[in-house]
């Protein structure tokens, strides 16, 4: 199906003031890579969301969802077909003991919105730099709490278009893992169930924790997170300083000599810098201590020709 056929049936089904074409996905992303998206699309409704899903279906072309990229590398050559964003989806509000987020809102502000609220069960993620839907996607965790441990149920949209409640059960929440991938599911929400607490107290932990995230973390540069899983038995981290591949670099892509587990975009990185050296740090400490890796990090997209 040709591009120009595939935007005038997207202008159909959604405001056409929110369809770009050929956009520079780095401008979007936490780690500030990735080539361009044939269409990026930011829809404003959860109506237009299905209409893009049903859309796909009907007319046989590609569509890939992204949050804010913070554990994710697209690669140079962009992305073909249609980008998701769902950067509009922002709203954060409470019912009773809950906290709803909408799937692009920073899972760090809801848990300042539920501190505010005086509620207590999100501490863990004041650090966590994205979106509910990513946290979700990856049962994002910190400092011992995981997404898995406060989370109720989504609402998502599912490879037909359907408006589906899934339960924290039905999401087969793991260690950096759920099934929204392989459902093909879309996150457009996320209810908490926290517990009522003390505004003193909670902020106190918050306070620690963004202290130690800060003082150990290199913030200073983009990056995208923690580069790989905790191999059984070891640290990443350390497994990394121990080869003492710490500062090394490929192009713009550097091992950060402040937290070896991350891999910072220093000078400018491409998507292949970054790739480079993620197979080089897998490859090194695979021949020094005899583990493998793996990444935590997805890489999608396509390769410059």
């Amino acid at each position: 199906m040709k591009n120009e056929t595939i935007l005038k049936k997207l202008q159909t089904v959604m405001d056409p003031s929110n369809i770009k074409t050929n956009e520079l996905l780095r401008n979007h992303l936490y780690t500030k890579l990735g080539g361009k998206a044939d269409f990026f699309v930011t829809p404003t409704t959860y109506e237009e969301v299905q209409n893009v899903v049903k859309l796909s279906l009907e007319e046989d072309f590609p569509f890939t969802l992204l949050g804010n990229g913070s554990n994710l590398i697209v690669k140079d050559g962009g992305i073909r077909g249609v980008v998701l964003h769902l950067k509009h989806f922002s709203e954060i509000k409470r019912d009773e003991n809950e906290m709803i987020a909408q799937s692009g809102a920073a899972i760090i502000e809801v848990s300042r919105k539920a501190l505010d609220e005086k509620l207590s069960g999100l501490e863990f993620a004041c650090g966590i730099p994205g979106t509910v839907g990513g946290a979700l996607y990856m049962n994002a965790g910190a400092y011992g709490g995981e997404i898995c441990d406060v989370l109720d149920h989504a609402l998502v949209v599912d490879r037909e278009g359907n408006i589906v409640k899934r339960t924290a059960e039905e999401l087969d929440l793991s260690y950096r893992h759920s099934n929204i991938a392989e459902k093909g599911d879309i996150v457009l929400e996320a209810t908490f169930k926290l517990k009522p607490g003390n505004y003193e107290e909670i902020k106190a932990i918050m306070d620690d924790l963004t202290f130690k995230r800060e003082s150990k973390q290199p913030l200073e540069y983009p990056s995208c997170g923690s580069v790989f899983k905790r191999p059984p038995g070891y640290f990443a981290g350390k497994l990394i300083q121990d080869s003492e591949l710490q500062g090394t670099n490929f192009g713009g892509a550097e091992v950060s000599t402040k937290h070896a587990g991350f891999i910072v975009n220093k000078d400018n990185a491409s998507a292949k810098d970054y790739i480079t050296l993620i197979e080089h740090v897998q490859k090194t400490v695979h021949e020094k201590y005899g583990v493998m890796l793996e990444r935590e990090v997805r890489i999608i997209g396509e390769d410059l020709e």
